[in-house]
């Protein structure tokens, strides 16, 4: 009788377990293979700042004036991207914008191209190394999708001390690929991803007086490039 009972509670035990496991949703192999297959992400350097006039600055007049250029210098815990460790691309500068205010409040001002800057893929992750002179100032950076829509999205505070190195994960696009961060559109397979058009820096008001000085290096991010390298060679190119 009671190995009866032992037996039939052992039982019970393992289809609970099993409820438990199916409940949970155990991985099927072959859908992570399938997933893990679709995408190949890899490190791409947008912009390095090295072309003197590119970034410019703007600030509201009455709030104050901005003054942007090129200076040497590099983040010491900066890494070059694998593909380019052997290449000899230039990196020497940094950028530098300067802010002069003419009155204490709320104000912002923006640092951006002189032209939007695409980023190859469907982005996952953005990043800069950013000298903040430890203001309590909040950075963002400024995209554009694939609808030329243009959103806002907060990178970190600068309230540190020399070099930090500010990242910022991209929303994924809603399934319906309509709203949101649209960076790709079922209809299209030879258009995807986003542009960078820009930095916007929330000023501080209790610190927003006298002189203000901020630093920008080494613009990447990290991308699938699985649907850039699987394209349809024999599609036709809507360019007319």
């Amino acid at each position: 009788m009671k190995r009866a009972f032992v037996a039939v509670a052992f039982s019970l035990v393992a289809i609970g377990i099993f409820a438990q496991d199916a409940e949970l949703g155990t991985p099927d192999p072959e859908k992570v293979g399938v997933d893990s297959a679709q995408q190949k992400l890899k490190e791409v350097s947008v912009d390095k700042f090295e072309n003197a006039g590119f970034w410019i600055s703007n600030m509201s007049t009455d709030e104050g004036y901005t003054t942007t250029r090129l200076f040497e210098g590099s983040p010491a815990g900066k890494v070059p991207v694998e593909e380019e460790k052997d290449l000899n691309i230039p990196d020497k500068y940094v950028l530098g914008t300067r802010i002069d205010y003419l009155r204490r409040g709320y104000s912002t001002f923006t640092v951006y191209p002189v032209r939007p800057i695409p980023i190859e893929g469907i982005t996952k992750t953005i990043s800069v190394w950013v000298v903040g002179r430890n203001y309590n100032h909040s950075l963002n950076i400024l995209v554009q999708d694939f609808f030329g829509r243009k959103y806002e999205l907060f990178l970190g505070k600068l309230n540190f001390q020399g070099w930090k190195k500010l990242t910022v994960a991209i929303p994924p696009q809603s399934p319906d690929g309509q709203s949101g961060i649209v960076q790709r559109n079922y209809h299209y397979n030879n258009h995807m991803g986003i542009k960078v058009i820009g930095f916007k820096i929330n000023c501080d008001p209790m610190e927003a007086f006298g002189s203000y000085y901020l630093y920008l290096d080494d613009l990447r991010a990290v991308a699938d490039l699985f649907a850039e390298d699987n394209r349809d060679p024999d599609d036709m190119v809507d360019s007319w």
